[in-house]
């Protein structure tokens, strides 16, 4: 049953519909999207896919997919949920299991940012990374951070972005008053706040059990922590993005009036179309514009969602950089003789291992290392052992190009095993090769004259039959 409180508090909330809500939330239905990753295609039958908004239909045979999220372009409904844990192709890294309603951020980003110069995004609330790796995708030319301040869940975050395979991406382990230091530095900051959680009742029942009105006033006394915690890390003229996935107007609406009590911005309104039935709303005080997805009107779970422009300057200080160690003139050709980089990217050392990123972004690496804790930045390469290098898992499944590489395509069985981390019968070249699903990387094998060693993470490994 539907909490009566949350019931009664959103009588009178615009767009809401007692009886068709409750409706949705007892038929059962279960809506299931995932989004694809633009650098990463499939390649099924010797055809690359091709997969965007004009096509009705996707030629995927390992998927049922049937039409696509209407305000995100390489976003998908299925026909139904699959095994994703015994889909070889989602731990390539090929697509993103992400709830449509959230996609929405794409059209926000669209209608209110630039992705033509390179931009400086944050991603405050990053866990487990669907919004992160949607940023990845967007702003191919900018600097993604992307943030966890729990320590189990930020490890998940960093294995999502790893698999993405993105080398424009850092991931960070901090509370959001670290970044206070940060004055005027993003050009984004995206802040997908913790909250009640009454959105996701459709999708996880048992979130129903945890709601209570006590905890939707915690959640409202934290988002406005959070919110002031990292407000003076935007630039002037910079776009500030809150979503929840509450129903509540103390998460929603009166959050938005707070920032604007507090905050020097202005509301962004953005274009929606008709008939994508999501509700647009504003603010009892400051008529700030917001925008509901009721799970009753959009194919979808519920969501909130709304964008501020940065209006005032803060004033700057002068931030630090870390020296970072960098490889000598011999490691660097030891590393190019496995892994040739284009002049491009730059290579440095965490530990003993060499770490790749492109040299415009070398500069924020050591700024963002002096201040915060960073579990990855660019792409991992891998590390030099007596006269061998050692390749990671993370240059594996990245988008460096790795043309020269040996590597072996895999059937589903096969791709399977390996993901399993179990022993594998195939033949390649000796050596270092690259397994393969669908024409994209899975990770490392090495090939030896009477057997062949699965280096796939042991914490990553399938544990399901």
């Amino acid at each position: 049953m539907l909490p009566e409180s949350l019931l009664q508090s959103l009588e009178g909330v615009k767009g809401f519909n007692r009886v068709a809500f409750e409706a949705v939330h007892h038929s059962g239905e279960q809506i299931t999207s995932i989004r694809f990753n633009p650098e990463k295609r499939l390649k099924v039958n010797n055809q690359w896919l091709q997969v965007n908004q004009q096509t009705s239909t996707v030629p995927y045979s390992l998927l049922p997919i049937h039409n696509n999220v209407p305000w995100c372009e390489h976003g998908y409904y299925l026909n139904e949920r699959p095994s994703f844990t015994l889909d070889p192709a989602f731990h390539t890294g090929a697509y993103y299991v992400q709830e449509a309603s959230s996609m929405f951020l794409w059209e926000v980003l669209k209608q209110t940012t630039s992705n033509n110069s390179p931009q400086k995004v944050f991603d405050l609330c990053a866990a487990p990374g669907g919004k992160s790796t949607l940023l990845a995708s967007y702003f191919a030319n900018g600097l993604i951070v992307s943030n966890e301040v729990i320590k189990s869940r930020a490890a998940i975050l960093t294995e999502n972005i790893t698999k993405w395979g993105s080398n424009h991406v850092i991931v960070t382990n901090n509370d959001p008053q670290h970044f206070q230091s940060l004055k005027n530095y993003f050009d984004v900051i995206v802040i997908d706040a913790p909250c009640s959680g009454s959105g996701l009742f459709r999708k996880d029942p048992d979130a129903i059990n945890e709601w209570s009105e006590q905890n939707v006033k915690l959640c409202s006394l934290r988002q406005q922590r959070i919110i002031a915690d990292v407000f003076s890390s935007l630039k002037k003229d910079g776009i500030l993005i809150y979503s929840t996935c509450s129903y509540s107007k103390e998460e929603d609406e009166n959050i938005l009036d707070w920032i604007m009590d507090q905050s020097q911005v202005a509301s962004c309104q953005l274009q929606v179309e008709e008939n994508w039935n999501i509700i647009k709303t504003e603010s009892e005080k400051h008529q700030a514009l917001g925008y509901r997805f009721y799970p009753d009107k959009i194919k979808g779970e519920g969501f909130f969602i709304a964008a501020f422009k940065k209006i005032c300057d803060e004033e700057d200080n002068y931030l630090n950089e870390q020296n970072l160690s960098y490889p000598t003139k011999q490691e660097t050709q030891h590393v190019q003789s496995f892994i040739s980089l284009s002049d491009e990217y730059a290579i440095f050392k965490q530990n003993d291992y060499f770490r790749a990123i492109k040299k415009e972004w070398l500069h924020d690496v050591r700024l963002l290392a002096n201040q915060l804790y960073i579990k990855k930045a660019g792409v991992e390469l891998g590390t030099i052992k007596g006269k061998d290098f050692i390749p990671s898992h993370e240059l594996a499944v990245s988008v460096l190009p790795k043309q020269n590489l040996f590597s072996i395509e895999l059937d589903k069985d096969q791709a399977l095993q390996y993901l399993r981390r179990k022993d594998i019968l195939i033949q390649g070249n000796k050596g270092w090769n690259l397994m393969m699903y669908c024409g994209l990387p899975l990770g490392w094998a090495k090939v030896l004259p009477n057997r062949v060693n699965n280096y796939y993470p042991p914490e990553w490994r399938i544990l399901k039959d």
